[in-house]
């Protein structure tokens, strides 16, 4: 493939041919000069700017592409207006909604609002943080579950919401992951890195046989799966065979808390209006430090990396402690060396900030989370020694930041993100914590996998934007067209 009239370089002048074979950058012209086009596909750059391929480092693909069909209540400012959304949507025998943020409404959800308003319907509504989904009585009757208000959190909603996507015919499901694939490599995206709770070894095999995804996936496994893993060697990184490499192993998926809009998520300090320090007031640890440590020692043991979701400081600060406790034994060589990663990280005390680069841990973070969130941490984490959604610190220290989109928490848009690390706002508000804005460079690196230029033998995963990042502002940033999009050496995206 033969890459025509790029810019490659911001420091020079005119256009560059790059051409690709099989998975790798093999040359690269000076400005204004032509390379042969001989025998090869010409794909038209059409002047714009050439960037390493962006990569979402953390999805839940079938939960955001089933997301793209559903009732979107994320504008909804109580529980009865999501109610009101739902009967105003026409939907009456199966409604499914996604996005209701409910940490600070007066009066929380409950299943008997559902059955008021739509009696006898299966109704499930996911909040925006995929921490709790919220069930009508008939539609638990149907999955043969009881619970005192229809309102599942954190492992209880994961499982519910596996339940529900179970009754979804496979071929149905894998058609939309493959068009969402489609959609994102539209996005400029090469490569995502799927943490849905399922067996998506097996998932991404079956897709990848229906037809080859738009981006290269990295398919995380979870606890459920995780000695089936190991004892089918599955190592991190290892290709999935029949999937011409688009599909390879990834890290282990470990829930350590839960999230800010649940209030769940686990902290120092209590949540401001707790009652006298119930079972909750700090939020809720999922999983303790021994319990950590096994799991994090039973898949290194496979050669397979760990990735823990961490949200709030006390939950980060157990994490850091069992991930010290099993680089211990990799460094006796008791355990082989894999890497390992915090989810989120969005608060955390300052004396846990260095640990993250001692101990080499990569922050997978969200940027645009911090502008949706910014008014529930300043009621909720308000007043705390913790700093929120530390990026900029994190960075000075040397750690290595990669950027996701939590789909379908937030729009898998790396411009957003990129924008919002920047920016630290995404209206007309001044920026928020603007102390913990990363410089743009650093934005596109953690953006673009740790890349920070295409150059001869580069991996041939390409974006091409129509203008530099740098000359645009916050509104444009967000919105600058994606012209070409290449993933693994595949044409993905190019615009009619």
């Amino acid at each position: 493939m033969l890459l025509q009239r790029v810019r490659v370089d911001p420091a020079q002048e005119g256009l560059s041919d790059v051409r690709v074979e099989g998975d790798r950058v093999t040359e690269i012209s000076a400005p204004g000069e032509r390379l042969s086009a001989a025998g090869d596909d010409i794909v038209d750059g059409a002047g714009g700017v050439l960037l390493p391929g962006f990569v979402d480092a953390h999805v839940h693909m079938a939960q955001w592409s089933m997301a793209r069909r559903r009732i979107d209540v994320g504008h909804a400012t109580s529980a009865a207006d999501v109610v009101d959304i739902l009967v105003a949507s026409g939907e009456r025998s199966v409604v499914r909604a996604q996005g209701y943020r409910a940490a600070l409404w007066s009066t929380p959800p409950h299943k008997d609002m559902l059955e008021a308003a739509l009696p006898g319907a299966h109704v499930a509504v996911t909040s925006m943080d995929l921490h709790s989904v919220w069930l009508s009585p008939a539609l638990m009757d149907a999955l043969g579950v009881v619970h005192p208000t229809g309102v599942f959190r954190d492992h209880d909603a994961i499982a519910m919401m596996g339940a529900l996507d179970a009754r979804v015919d496979d071929a149905e499901l894998d058609r939309h992951v493959l068009d969402g694939a489609d959609e994102l490599a539209r996005r400029g995206i090469t490569e995502i890195l799927d943490f849905e709770y399922d067996d998506n070894w097996s998932a991404w095999s079956r897709r990848a046989a229906r037809r080859l995804p738009g981006v290269r996936v990295t398919a995380s496994t979870w606890p459920t799966w995780l000695e089936q893993c190991v004892a089918a060697g599955r190592r991190t990184g290892e290709p999935v065979p029949d999937t011409a490499g688009t599909v390879r192993m990834g890290p282990l998926k470990i829930m350590a808390d839960g999230s800010l809009n649940t209030r769940t998520a686990c902290c120092h300090d209590p949540y401001p209006d707790d009652d006298g320090g119930g079972s909750e007031s700090h939020g809720l640890l999922l999983v303790d430090e021994p319990e950590l440590v096994r799991l994090m020692t039973t898949a290194a043991s496979g050669s397979i990396a760990s990735a823990v979701h961490a949200i709030g400081d006390r939950a980060n600060t157990v994490v850091l402690d069992a991930v010290a406790s099993v680089r211990a034994r990799m460094r006796t060589g008791e355990l082989p060396t894999v890497g390992a990663r915090i989810e989120h990280a969005q608060q955390v005390r300052p004396v846990d900030l260095a640990r993250f680069a001692d101990l080499g841990i990569v922050a997978s973070v969200q940027p645009q989370h911090a502008m949706s969130d910014r008014d529930v941490v300043d009621v909720l984490w308000a007043d705390r020694a913790s700093r929120a959604y530390p990026y900029r610190s994190l960075h000075r220290l040397g750690v290595t930041l990669q950027f996701g989109s939590d789909a379908p928490v937030s729009p898998p848009d790396p411009r957003a993100a990129v924008a919002d690390a920047v920016h630290r706002t995404d209206d007309d508000r001044p920026p928020w914590e603007p102390d913990e804005a990363l410089p743009l460079s650093a934005a596109l690196r953690s953006a673009c996998g740790g890349r920070d230029a295409v150059t001869v033998g580069s991996a041939a995963d390409l974006t091409v934007l129509a203008q530099w990042p740098h000359l645009l502002s916050n509104t444009d940033l967000r919105s600058v067209p994606v012209l070409v999009t290449i993933s693994g050496g595949r044409l993905t995206h190019l615009p009619a």
